[in-house]
């Protein structure tokens, strides 16, 4: 096993058992009762292997520790405004990648690979950072597999179609052009019920 790997799999580990601290549980495809956010780490990494099986190491890490420990930064520790979530976002992006941060100085990182990572996961330079697009690719195309149902589930009586339309848009334009066909080529399972709104929303787009 190279350095490399033994980094790797050191730094996973720690992730993993910040995540299996979640006291949420949620139920995988077999059934098994999972922490969630144990849960959506995984789903992270298998969706980034699929997306781009050559990934780096540190692109791994990057879609692995998106959510590390939310549950530590609730929403109801904000104002319920807009003002409020858009605080709670920002110093939630910051909770995660300084957490993230940690977990690799104790694996053994350098400071370079450590601040790459750190950078990815607080969302920074969006529009310019290959890294940070990366990870919103992942993140919405997890979503769209594996959270888009409950979603809709939660707020179906909240909202009409077109404000459903414009929930999926949104989405669909977080993401790359390599994600949106990577998405169109079938290589993700969309939520059965929700197709016809997505194929509105994307002639729509077109």
């Amino acid at each position: 096993m190279t350095d490399a790997q033994q980094l790797l799999d050191k730094v996973i580990t720690l992730f993993d058992a910040a995540n299996s601290e979640d006291p949420n549980i949620e139920t995988d495809a077999e059934s098994n009762d999972v922490p969630k956010e144990l849960l959506y780490s995984l789903r992270m990494r298998d969706m980034i292997n699929r997306f781009k099986s050559d990934a780096e190491d540190l692109e791994i890490l990057m879609v692995a520790a998106q959510h590390i420990q939310r549950w530590k930064s609730p929403r109801s520790d904000y104002p319920m405004n807009r003002k409020g979530y858009h605080l709670w976002r920002t110093n939630l992006y910051k909770f995660h990648a300084d957490t993230a941060g940690k977990l690799m100085v104790e694996a053994g990182y350098d400071e370079d690979a450590i601040e790459r990572v750190k950078l990815a996961i607080a969302k920074k330079k969006v529009k310019t950072n290959p890294d940070t697009q990366l990870v919103e690719d992942i993140a919405a195309l997890t979503f769209i597999e594996h959270y888009m149902m409950a979603f809709y589930q939660k707020f179906d009586t909240q909202y009409d179609e077109d404000k459903w339309i414009d929930i999926i848009l949104r989405t669909w334009k977080k993401m790359s052009p390599k994600a949106q066909a990577f998405a169109l080529a079938g290589n993700i399972a969309l939520p059965e019920a929700l197709v016809p709104l997505i194929q509105k929303a994307l002639a729509k787009a077109a």
